[in-house]
């Protein structure tokens, strides 16, 4: 029992927030804008508060002795209540703030008329200044110049009206105590300007919300944006990826002169077929991981992987200019790599790798799971010099073997078999010349 009363009062007062909110967030729509259930949120609140504004106006001045009719001030306030409540029943927002804005606009200045000069009613016009106010906070900068001004209009003829007429209501005794002119002149003021305020404060800090919301919505978007550019470049050279990106049109391009690699593993079929799927995985996971790295280090674009076969060219991009010998380092390096790091190659697979320089095509294919893949002699060239190879030889056509000639050691050529080419000479490329190769035979 002690519990639950000391549990009471938290839940009492906690009354005037949820009066607060429920007024905020009347005639909101699940799918409204962002924007728009804040202009939404500023009219509903600016009734609220020029309704209690209201109530308090007619108490006070009941208190310190009426000199005219409260009539148009409590019909001022149920105009604002019921057009709200009419919008709450018909949701149209566009009708809504039209209306209110012109209520609040116009019905002071018919309490002045009314009730006297604008002296003698302490200034009640300046409730009208909620009319440009609320036009600016919830319908726009440009929409409410017209609000403003009619404000000024009115305000301007009053005041016309009362240097004429001023003489005629001392006459008439139609005025009302000083006392109670300097309170409600006070009570205006505040009224008027707290009302504001805090439309102001609410508008500028939801405001606020919405940009730091903005904010954060495009700094995931930017990293959401980065990792599709990371995972399209993985895809994708960064040269085609850009051009994909910003054209619609078919990417497919002809290179004069190309050195294209296949790198096969040898009797992968039946090491695989001693071990399961995920070591599968992790086995070529680990050795085509090293081949990626080695493609970036010197320079060159992996093209794609054909099961256990790897392939990656030269000539596609501008980033290495001898991409012939960059070519043929990368095999060398994949050779010895297989050959000497065991925690890359633990299973000892060896590979047969193949080279060919040429002409190709490259274009990227499809409109779904897309790949930029190459076409050519030079490619089939390449890819059968491999299937043909020796395990732990690297096998190149006679155009690349003369534009290594120079700078590679190579064994003596070899004559193989082609299907679709017949016979053709091949080169087996040793290492770069001076250097040491312990695999040499």
């Amino acid at each position: 029992m002690a519990q639950t009363r000391f549990m009471t009062p938290p839940e009492s007062s906690t009354a005037p927030p949820r009066f607060y909110d429920t007024l905020r967030n009347a005639g909101i729509e699940p799918d409204d804008s962002e924007e728009l259930r804040l202009n939404k949120s500023l009219l509903m609140l600016a009734t609220g508060l020029a309704s209690v504004g209201i109530m308090l106006w007619v108490g006070i001045y009941s208190v310190l002795g009426p000199q005219f009719s409260t009539t148009i001030p409590f019909a001022f306030q149920l105009l604002l209540v019921g057009n709200m409540f009419f919008y709450i029943k018909w949701r149209n927002f566009d009708l809504f703030r039209v209306t209110q804005l012109g209520l609040f606009l116009f019905l002071p200045f018919v309490a002045q008329w009314a009730g006297g000069t604008i002296i003698s009613t302490s200034g009640v016009v300046l409730w009208g200044l909620l009319a440009p106010i609320g036009a600016i906070l919830c319908i726009g900068v440009r929409q409410s110049l017209g609000w403003f001004l009619a404000w000024v209009i009115l305000t301007a003829l009053s005041g016309a009206a009362d240097y004429y007429l001023a003489d005629i209501a001392i006459a008439q005794k139609f005025t009302v105590p000083v006392r109670t002119t300097v309170v409600f002149f006070a009570l205006n003021f505040i009224s008027v300007a707290t009302i504001i305020y805090l439309l102001l404060r609410l508008s500028i800090a939801e405001k606020r919300k919405i940009q730091i919301s903005l904010e954060e919505a495009h700094r995931l978007i930017q990293i959401e944006q980065e990792r599709s550019e990371k995972l399209l470049l993985n895809i994708l050279p960064g040269a085609i990826a850009e051009r994909l990106k910003n054209s619609n049109k078919t990417i497919a391009d002809g290179f004069a002169d190309v050195t294209v690699m296949f790198a096969d593993i040898v009797n992968f079929t039946q090491v695989a077929a001693n071990m399961s799927p995920s070591q599968v995985f992790a086995m070529l996971n680990r050795i085509f991981s090293a081949f990626d790295e080695l493609a970036e280090e010197y320079g060159l674009e992996k093209i794609k992987t054909i099961g256990d076969a790897y392939m990656v060219a030269g000539g596609l991009n501008e980033d290495t200019s001898d991409y012939s010998a960059a070519i043929a380092d990368m095999a060398v390096a994949m050779r010895d790599m297989l050959r000497r790091d065991f925690s890359v190659n633990a299973s000892q697979l060896e590979i047969r790798i193949g080279i060919g320089t040429g002409p190709i095509v490259a274009g990227v294919l499809g409109k779904k799971k897309f790949i930029y893949d190459l076409w050519g002699d030079t490619v089939n060239i390449a890819s059968r010099i491999t299937s043909e190879g020796v395990p732990g030889m690297i096998q190149c056509d006679t155009t690349t073997y003369h534009r290594l000639a120079a700078s590679f050691d190579f064994h003596e050529p070899q004559t193989i078999y082609l299907k679709g080419k017949g016979n053709m000479t091949v080169y087996r490329l040793i290492g770069r010349k001076g250097a040491t190769d312990d695999e040499e035979s």
